[in-house]
């Protein structure tokens, strides 16, 4: 198994290398994958963004034919701001049993696994098709994850089984809360503060929106659609950004309120944002005085479908399986999981590493954890009619 390792800590030194912050362009990464799995006569195909300054990567290995599984990762990371890395965070260093670069653990690990897979299966001992799906942008939303369902869906793709690789420390993962990003701007009107009748204070507004928002997170706490299975059991609000004005002697114009709300699978997400409105509505700009000359514009940035339970599902009994555990546990945190799953595709999240370490200075992910994701890999496409994946065949 050791020879597997390291050749897929060497694949993740060059995934590492290629410094994909969402900020910039994941182009010259996508161009490597292309030439690794063109070096095994496996063709792959980009999605690109607007611009085509971005791109997904999606590869089917082995036949035509409906089924199969598909193996999904992004491709981009977080920031990694060098003052606060002890290393330059683009260049792998393995130190006690661990690697540290920005994406080791979210989740250039999960794709050197896959990469490797890729060198070493047979396809023609494939009885169903393997995908490789890679996407762009899913730290700043999961941007590009939909185009990338759809060209697929396009082509044909019916995968039976989809393993999405965040990290879960290969446990397997059958259900995660919605998440959303939301923007509210509220538009007042300027004046000297020596007359503040002539103006209407849109800071004075967002705080109050600030205030129904923290009164909704408090409801959400009380409420009794709760979850035992996640930590914390309930929805979540959370308001992050608060900020507006131009100066202390001038009655603000403009300010922002930009808040996150995760919600139970299951669960509404149109009713926190229908729940704003009416209060905006019918009580923030209701009241008698200058207080009607605001304007209140909500904005939703972002949506990441929750993953839930499917009984019997095709994805959760094989990463069961090949991890050799019994039960699946549930998260708060949001991945592309749902979006698969939204597409009909039966869906779990199980990758090697901790989602502790996602996003942090001196991110790392424990050698061990490339180990357990080989063999899992290697028990999982088994199923699927490959011999032995790994050098050895340790994992059988």
């Amino acid at each position: 198994m050791r020879q597997d390792t390291d050749e897929a800590l060497e694949i993740l030194e060059k995934l590492v290398a290629f410094d994909t912050t969402s900020t910039r362009s994941n182009l010259d990464l996508i161009a490597f994958i292309e030439t690794c799995l063109s070096q095994r006569g496996i063709r792959s195909h980009r999605v690109g963004n607007a611009d085509q300054t971005k791109a997904n990567l999606w590869a089917r290995i082995g036949p035509d034919t409906s089924g199969g599984l598909l193996l999904s990762g992004h491709t981009d990371v977080v920031p990694a701001p060098r003052e606060t890395w002890r290393q330059d965070p683009w260049t792998l260093k393995e130190a006690d049993g661990k690697v540290f670069g920005r994406g080791t653990c979210d989740m250039k690990g999960f794709i050197a696994c896959c990469l490797h897979f890729a060198r070493h299966v047979d396809p023609a001992t494939l009885a169903e098709p393997i995908y490789l799906a890679l996407s762009y942008d899913e730290e700043i939303g999961c941007l590009g994850v939909p185009s990338l369902i759809q060209a697929m869906k396009t082509a044909g793709a019916k995968p039976r089984v989809v393993i999405v690789g965040e990290p879960t420390e290969m446990a397997v993962v059958n259900a995660h809360k919605a998440t959303f990003g939301v923007r509210t701007v509220v538009h007042g009107k300027a004046a000297h503060s020596a007359h503040p009748g002539l103006g209407v204070s849109a800071t004075v507004a967002a705080a109050e929106i600030a205030m129904f928002l923290a009164g909704k997170a408090a409801e959400m706490q009380q409420s009794s659609s709760q979850s035992p299975r996640f930590d914390p059991p309930f929805a979540t609000l959370n308001v992050g950004i608060l900020s507006g004005g131009e100066a202390r002697n001038i009655v603000a114009p403009r300010a922002e309120v930009q808040w996150d709300c995760r919600l139970l699978p299951g669960q509404d997400p149109e009713e926190p944002l229908a729940r704003l409105q009416d209060f905006v509505d019918h009580d923030l700009t209701t009241r008698p005085g200058p207080v009607q000359a605001l304007r209140v514009e909500t904005e939703r940035l972002n949506f990441m479908p929750a993953l839930g339970p499917e009984p019997d599902g095709q994805a959760e009994f094989h990463a069961l399986a090949a991890s050799r555990t019994s039960a699946s546990r549930a998260e708060s945190y949001g991945t592309e999981a749902g979006f698969f799953q939204q597409a009909g595709w039966s869906t779990v999240v199980c990758g090697p590493g901790s989602i502790r370490q996602a996003h942090t200075a001196n991110e790392y992910i424990e050698i061990d954890q490339i180990d357990r994701c080989l063999t899992f890999l290697d028990r999982l496409v088994a199923t699927f009619g490959a011999r032995s994946l790994t050098v050895s065949g340790a994992g059988q």
